[in-house]
């Protein structure tokens, strides 16, 4: 897979989220603009800083039970359906 890291259209795109975020606090146009660095630029450095700030946009937004709760539910689902392998069910000897 191709890496986008060092792309200076990411870079801006970033910036420009970063800028929603921090400098006017449009929280939802930051998020927005976050997750079309990630969609983009998968492989950046912008994606993994982007991911980063949208956590820290959850941690601050999301009271902390909520996320916890979230948390759970999705560490639950993937354990039990995500990343297991399904069961076989065994025949009954004919």
């Amino acid at each position: 897979m191709k890496s986008n890291e060092g792309s200076p259209e990411a870079g801006r795109r970033y910036r420009e989220a970063y800028k929603a975020h921090y400098g006017t606090k449009e929280l939802r146009e930051a998020l927005d603009l976050y997750k079309a660095v990630i969609t983009a630029y998968p492989e950046s450095v912008e994606a993994q800083y982007s991911r980063s700030q949208i956590h820290n946009i959850v941690k601050a937004v999301v009271p902390r039970k909520k996320i916890y709760e979230a948390e759970e539910t999705l560490a639950l689902a993937h354990l039990h359906l995500g990343n297991a392998p399904p069961k076989q069910e065994s025949l009954p000897p004919s």
